[in-house]
């Protein structure tokens, strides 16, 4: 995953400053940095049975992991095992050898507040927010780092303890559910042997649980003018070309059936007023023209003098979520989110039309 800060700074820097500036590694980096030696080096004592040693390196290099593995040792992240690897990063991985983690465990510089064990998710939670309490419980052991708030979204995966969340700016990373632990990296999957890719399931149903806190009466919709078969969430920026690019599409995806929910992901500088501008118009029809305006033609419409309320923002926080890379971002009403030219056949292969 690619931090929007200088190289040089590590995911616990964003964290603890303000994530739109550069940060120069601070005393706390530097001891977060070394975590993953001094873990092993305090993990050698405790045991890892040879049954699950051997397995876990046979999984390994079937799927394709050819640097030497040093040792496996107990995980700081609950229910998986740290794979040392010579000269890379280390891997956490679950005992079946399902789940893998490629990161380096940075601590939580915050003071531990709340050392109770978490009720630990289940099958059924996989990309579901975390519950109340254990969001409670979380925040309350992240008070050193700036950018976490009430806010900031979290979500149960499919390795119990583990959580994934999310900056504001759309920033993921995973974490121990203590909030001890914290790494950059991404959830992949091993299945029949093999790396797939990253866990589509928890993305989906991650991604499905975002739209479903949405609220639709600050999304601008541009509903199928024939049969509905398709409906897509799309994050927008006035100012970015590709996103203008696709809204020329949308009265041809329209026709097709396709349902499209624009939402406002202003990333540019200029983009939050003007799109605050937008908005505020009086109605749903108003706001439709609006975005049409800016977005065919890059004539921006200002906010009325009455109009004082940010109605771009709330949706905007709560979208990140969808750990936002670039807009447009497109999404399946499913969680799918499309990776490819949305100018291609494969883009309506993609919706199920013709």
């Amino acid at each position: 995953m690619t931090l929007p800060v200088c190289k040089s700074a590590s995911l616990i820097s964003v964290m603890l400053l303000a994530t739109t500036a550069c940060a120069q590694p601070s005393s706390a980096d530097a001891n977060s940095n070394n975590v993953t030696q001094s873990t092993t080096n305090s993990q050698l004592a405790q045991a890892v049975s040879a049954t699950v040693d051997k397995r876990l390196r046979q999984v390994l290099t079937q799927a394709g992991i050819k640097t030497k593995i040093t040792s496996i040792v107990p995980s700081k992240l609950p229910n998986m095992y740290q794979v040392n690897l010579a000269g890379q990063l280390p891997l956490h991985i679950t005992e079946d050898g399902r789940y893998v983690i490629q990161g380096e465990l940075q601590k939580n510089p915050s003071k531990q507040v709340v050392t109770k064990t978490p009720v630990r998710s289940t099958s059924t939670q996989v990309g579901k927010p975390v519950s109340a309490s254990v969001k409670s419980s979380m925040l309350a052991n992240m008070a050193a780092l700036k950018s976490m708030s009430a806010k900031t979204p979290f979500f149960y995966t499919a390795v119990p303890g583990v959580i994934w969340g999310a900056t504001l700016e759309g920033v993921p990373f995973l974490l121990s559910d203590d909030a001890q632990y914290i790494t950059d990296g991404e959830i992949s999957v091993i299945e029949n042997g093999q790396f797939i890719g990253l866990d589509e399931n928890f993305e989906k149903h991650k991604n499905q649980s975002v739209f479903a806190s949405l609220d639709k009466s600050q999304l601008i919709t541009y509903p199928a003018t024939t049969t509905e078969r398709a409906v897509i969430y799309v994050a927008d920026d006035v100012n970015c070309p590709y996103c203008r690019r696709l809204h020329h599409q949308v009265p041809s995806l329209n026709a097709k059936g396709v349902t499209v929910n624009v939402i406002g992901y202003p990333i540019y500088d200029a983009s939050p007023k003007q799109m605050r501008g937008i908005w505020c118009q009086a109605d749903e029809d108003s706001r439709r023209q609006a975005f049409d305006k800016a977005m065919l033609q890059g004539e921006m419409t200002p906010a009325s003098a009455s109009c004082t309320v940010d109605h771009v923002t709330p949706n905007r926080e709560k979208a990140a979520g969808l750990a936002v890379m670039a807009t447009p971002a497109i999404y399946r009403e499913d969680g799918v989110l499309y990776q490819a030219s949305f100018e291609s056949p494969e883009f309506l292969e993609f919706l199920g039309v013709e």
